[in-house]
């Protein structure tokens, strides 16, 4: 399962919105990565991986699941990149 996302935190995927992130694809037994600006795909449950994207607020990046719960991987990670930080 693939989908693109618009990235909204202010910080992009870097520090509270990037450990979110990636505390999140952990929950999840689906092997998920995430690609930032047409690069190779990273492992979307490592900190160092994720944040060594430098995806920025405004860009999109493709998230890409594979395994029993891969939709719900998809979807709680979609919401961690579309929602602002308060």
């Amino acid at each position: 399962m693939e989908r693109t996302v618009t990235i909204v935190p202010e910080d992009g995927l870097h520090a509270r919105p990037a450990s979110k992130f990636v505390e999140t694809a952990n929950e999840y037994e689906s092997e998920i990565t995430v690609a930032a600006n047409g690069d190779e795909p990273v492992n979307a449950a490592s900190m160092l991986a994720v944040t060594g994207l430098g995806a920025k607020s405004g860009e999109t990046v493709v998230l890409i699941a594979d395994g029993p719960d891969e939709e719900a991987a998809i979807e709680a990670l979609e919401d961690v990149l579309t929602t602002p930080e308060e």
